[in-house]
C-alpha cells in the first residue's frame, strides 16, 4: 500500500481499520460485567488486562497514573500537572478519563525476559514447569505464534526451478512433500497478496526473487511459455544475470535455500554447522589456551589460600607453577568511537537484520546482533548462528570526524564497519570457542561483545549475563582468552551498575578490565578489552527507575584515569605489556553510556556531562527509530503519522528480503512487525506535547492524535496493530498467533 496518499485518505483508511470517528470515543470503559463482584473487577483490573476494542476506544482507557498533590497549595491546578510518570500532552488532544480504571505500566524488563522464551537449544527444557507461588505480573512468559504455512507444501527441488526443469529430489519416492506445481499453485497456497500493487518488492528491487514458486507475489514474476509442440512451461522470470549479481560470495556459494538472499553477509555454510554439531572440528588452539586458563586459576587459588607460615621456598615453589600462556594475541583492527557514532544496542528479538537496516537509513552509526547464547553456537545451531547475519549496509564504515574527538593510533576508518556480535556465555570455555569460531566463519564483524548485563533468570542463574558482574575474576579469564583467539577482530564487554541496587561493582569491573587483576597485571598485563558499556541500572531495578548518569559518569571519570595511572606504572614492574593491550600502546579503552537516551539533549549532555565517547540507544529507538537523525541533526522531528506508516513500509520490505515472500516469511515479518509495533505505539508526537524534553519513562495518557491515522498508531489494541500490518503484509494467515510479551495485547487468528 503506498503511503504518500495516507493523509489524503484518511477516510478510508478509517473505514479499513474499523476505528471509530474521534467524537464517538468513549470516556469510561464499557462491558457486560456490571454484575461482577468488586474484588473480582479489581483484580482484573491489576492484572494490566485492556478490552479489546477499535483504535480510539482502546486510546481512551490506556492507563495513567495519577500522585496526589501533597503540598497543601490552595490552588487548583491542571491534573496534568501532578501526573506522574504521564507525557504532558496538550488539553486539546486529552480524552476525559475520569471513570477509567488505573492500569499496572508494562515492564520492560519483565518483557525483555520474554523475549528469550523461543523455541530454540537456548530454551532451558523445563517446559510446562511453572512455581504456583511464582507471579508473571502480566507477562508472557512462554509465547508462541501459531502455524503459518501452505497447505501443501512444495518440494525445493521443484520450488525455485521452471516447471520442467527441475531438479532430482535427494529423497525420491520416499518425499513427503508436492511435486506437482500446478496442483499446489491451485490448491496449496493462499491466493497472491494485493498490497505493493501485486508486485514482489523483492523482485522489484533485486530482479530476482528468492521465494521462487512459493512467492505470495508470485504473479508478478511468472510466466506460461507454449512451446514448439503445444506443452505450455510456468516459468519464473529471473532479470539478474551472474554478472550482475549482488548477492554475497557467501550466499553464492550457499546450499541453503534461505540463505540466498541479496546482499547479506556472514553466512556461514550448512557443512560448518554440521560440522560443530558432530564435534569435527579443531578447536585445538583455543583448547590450548582454556588448558592454561586453567592451570592458571588453579595456581592463582593456591597461592591466595597460602598462609602467612608459609616458608620462603615454599611461597617461591607456589610462583614457580605459574607459566606463561601458550601464545599471545594478535594485532587487533582499530576501532572508535566518539560524538559522532550513536550505537544502536543489542536488542533481543527487536534487534533483527530489518529493524538495523531502517536504522542505519535514519542514522544509526554502529549496530550490534541480537544476543547470540555460546554454547548453541559453538553446536552449531542455526537459530543462533542466523542471528549473526549483517547487511551490506551495516559493513559501511561509520562516521568519523578526524580531529574531533580521540581516535586510537592507526585507526583506519576505511576498514572499519558498523556490524559488530554480541554473544553470552557462562564460564571460559564456551566463550574462548564461541570467539573462536565467530572470527573464524564470520569475516564481516568489527567487533566480538559479552554479555556481562543480561538480568534474564535463565541467563543469570547458569551464571552468564549480569551474574559475571560478581565474578570478576572468571570473567576477565572470559575477555583474556577472548582475545587470544579471536584474530584481529577486538573484544569488547557490555555491563550493568551492578546485580543488587546497593552494592555497585562496575567500577572495580572496569578496574579488571581495563588493567587485569593484580594477581594478573605483573605477569601478564591488561585483558585485552577494547570498549566497555555500562548500563546506568543494576539487574535488580526495572525500567520504571531512571539510569544512573551520574554513576556512568563516575565510571567515566575511573576510565579517564586510566591513562593517567598507566603514566604512574611506567618504569615499574606492575606496567602493561604493550602486546596485550587492545588499542595499541597507548592502552586506550573506549567507554559508552546506556539507559533512557530519547532525545538529542540526552545525546548531547551524556556526551559532555557524563564523559561518555559515544552513547548506546535501545528502547528510545524502537520507540523513535528516527532518534538518529534527531541527534545528527541537533534538533526535534515532529514526524508525521504517513512518514511514520513510511517507516513501517520499509520495515516490511527489509523483512521480506530478510525472511522470504513466501507464506513463511510474511508470517516472521508480521511476527517481527508486531513486536516493534507494541513500542511505537508508546510514542507521543512532539506536536502534541506541551514542553519539552521528552522522558522515556513517561507513558502517553489517553489522547487523540491529530488524524485517524495518528490516534490508529497510537493504538495499545492488538486489533490496530495486526490492521496495520495488513496494510501491508495482506490478510492474517488463519494459523497466526501473536502472543506479545504483555497479555494486555495478544492475538490469535479468528475464524
Amino acid at each position: 500500500m503506498a503511503t504518500e496518499d495516507m493523509d489524503a485518505n484518511m477516510n478510508g483508511v478509517a473505514a479499513e481499520t474499523g476505528a471509530a470517528p474521534v467524537s464517538q470515543v468513549p470516556s469510561s470503559r464499557t462491558g457486560d460485567d456490571g454484575d461482577e463482584r468488586a474484588a473480582k473487577r479489581q483484580k482484573v483490573d491489576s492484572s494490566g488486562l485492556t478490552s479489546e476494542t477499535p483504535a480510539e476506544k482502546s486510546v481512551a482507557e490506556k492507563d495513567i497514573q495519577v500522585e496526589k498533590k501533597t503540598n497543601g497549595s490552595n490552588s487548583a491546578p491542571d491534573d496534568r500537572d501532578v501526573r506522574k510518570g504521564v507525557a504532558p500532552v496538550k488539553k486539546e488532544y486529552l480524552i476525559d478519563m475520569s471513570n477509567a480504571t488505573l492500569t499496572e505500566a508494562p515492564d520492560d524488563d519483565l518483557a525483555e525476559g520474554a523475549g528469550h522464551q523461543r523455541q530454540d537449544d537456548r530454551d532451558s527444557g523445563n517446559k510446562g514447569r511453572k512455581d504456583k507461588k511464582q507471579k508473571n505480573r502480566g507477562q508472557n512468559t512462554e509465547r508462541t505464534f501459531g502455524h503459518f504455512d501452505d497447505a501443501i507444501r512444495l518440494c525445493n527441488s521443484r520450488a525455485y526451478y521452471s516447471e520442467f526443469s527441475p531438479r532430482e529430489c535427494r529423497f525420491g519416492d520416499r518425499c513427503r512433500q508436492s511435486h506437482d506445481l500446478r496442483k499446489y499453485l491451485a490448491e496449496g497456497r493462499r491466493e497472491d497478496v494485493e498490497t505493493f500493487g501485486g508486485k514482489c518488492p523483492i523482485f522489484e528491487q533485486h530482479g530476482r526473487c528468492s521465494a521462487g514458486w512459493k512467492c505470495r507475489f508470485v504473479k508478478s514474476h511468472m510466466r506460461e511459455v507454449e512451446h514448439e509442440d503445444g506443452r505450455k512451461e510456468l516459468v519464473l522470470i529471473d532479470n539478474v544475470t551472474k554478472q550482475d549479481s549482488n548477492g554475497s560470495e557467501e550466499a553464492k556459494g550457499s546450499e541453503d535455500v534461505e540463505d540466498r538472499r541479496a546482499d547479506v553477509f556472514n553466512i556461514v555454510p550448512m557443512q560448518n554447522k554440521i560440522d560443530l554439531n558432530r564435534k569435527r572440528v579443531d578447536f585445538s588452539r583455543s583448547e590450548k589456551y582454556i588448558e592454561w586458563l586453567n592451570k592458571e586459576t588453579k595456581a592463582n587459588d593456591k597461592l591466595f589460600q597460602a598462609t602467612k607460615d608459609k616458608t620462603p621456598e615454599e611461597m617461591a615453589e607456589l610462583r614457580a607453577a605459574f607459566v606463561d600462556p601458550p601464545f599471545k594475541p594478535s594485532e587487533k583492527r582499530r576501532i572508535y568511537f566518539g560524538p559522532e557514532t550513536p550505537t544502536l544496542a543489542p536488542l533481543t528479538t527487536q534487534g533483527n537484520l530489518p529493524f538495523r537496516r531502517l536504522c542505519i537509513d535514519l542514522g544509526a552509526q554502529l549496530t550490534y546482533s541480537e544476543m547470540a547464547m555460546g554454547m548453541p553456537l559453538i553446536q552449531g545451531t542455526k537459530a543462533d548462528w542466523a542471528l549473526l547475519k549483517a547487511h551490506k549496509s551495516e559493513l559501511a564504515p561509520p562516521k568519523y570526524t578526524p580531529g574531533k574527538s580521540y581516535v586510537v593510533e592507526n585507526y583506519d576508518n576505511a576498514k572499519d564497519l558498523r556490524f559488530g556480535a554480541q554473544i553470552s556465555a557462562s564460564v571460559p570455555w564456551v566463550a574462548v570457542k564461541s570467539a573462536d569460531a565467530l572470527s573464524r566463519w564470520c569475516p564481516h564483524l568489527r567487533l566480538i561483545d559479552l554479555n556481562c548485563g543480561c538480568p534474564i533468570d535463565m541467563v543469570f542463574k547458569s551464571g552468564g549475563g549480569s551474574a559475571l558482574l560478581d565474578n570478576a575474576g572468571k570473567l576477565e579469564r572470559m575477555i583474556r582468552g577472548m582475545n587470544a583467539v579471536s584474530g584481529e577482530v577486538p573484544i569488547t564487554a557490555k555491563i550493568r551498575t551492578g546485580v543488587r541496587n546497593n552494592r555497585p561493582t562496575a567500577n572495580q569491573v572496569i578496574s579488571r578490565l581495563a588493567f587485569g587483576g593484580s594477581e594478573h597485571r605483573e605477569r601478564l598485563g591488561a585483558p585485552g578489552c577494547a570498549a566497555i558499556t555500562l548500563h546506568g541500572r543494576s539487574r535488580e531495578q526495572r525500567y520504571t527507575k531512571k539510569a544512573d548518569w551520574g554513576f556512568i559518569g563516575q565510571c567515566s571519570a575511573l576510565i579517564r584515569s586510566y591513562n593517567e595511572e598507566k603514566d604512574d606504572l611506567t618504569d615499574t614492574a606492575a606496567e602493561p605489556d604493550p602486546s596485550t593491550l587492545a588499542n595499541t600502546k597507548d592502552g586506550r579503552v573506549y567507554f559508552l553510556g546506556n539507559g533512557d537516551c530519547f532525545s538529542h539533549e540526552d545525546y548531547r549532555d551524556h556526551i559532555q556531562n557524563a564523559g561518555v565517547d559515544s552513547v548506546m540507544i535501545g528502547r528510545g529507538a524502537l520507540i523513535k527509530p528516527w532518534l538518529f537523525e534527531e541527534i545528527e541533526k541537533g534538533q526535534y522531528l515532529d514526524k508525521s503519522a504517513t512518514e511514520r506508516l513510511t517507516y513501517i513500509e520499509k520495515f516490511v520490505r527489509y523483512g521480506l528480503e530478510a525472511w522470504g515472500s513466501d507464506e513463511l516469511g510474511i508470517g516472521f515479518t508480521r511476527r517481527f512487525l508486531l513486536e516493534w509495533l507494541s513500542f511505537t505505539h508508546r510514542y507521543v508526537p512532539i506536536g502534541l506535547l506541551e514542553h519539552l524534553p521528552p522522558s522515556l519513562n513517561d507513558r502517553p495518557p489517553a489522547y487523540k492524535g491529530r488524524n485517524e491515522l495518528e490516534t490508529l498508531m497510537a493504538s495499545n489494541n492488538y486489533k490496530d496493530w495486526i490492521k496495520i500490518s495488513e496494510m501491508f503484509l495482506g490478510p492474517v494467515h488463519p494459523g497466526f498467533n501473536f502472543q506479545p510479551k504483555h497479555k494486555s495485547n495478544a492475538y490469535e487468528a479468528e475464524g
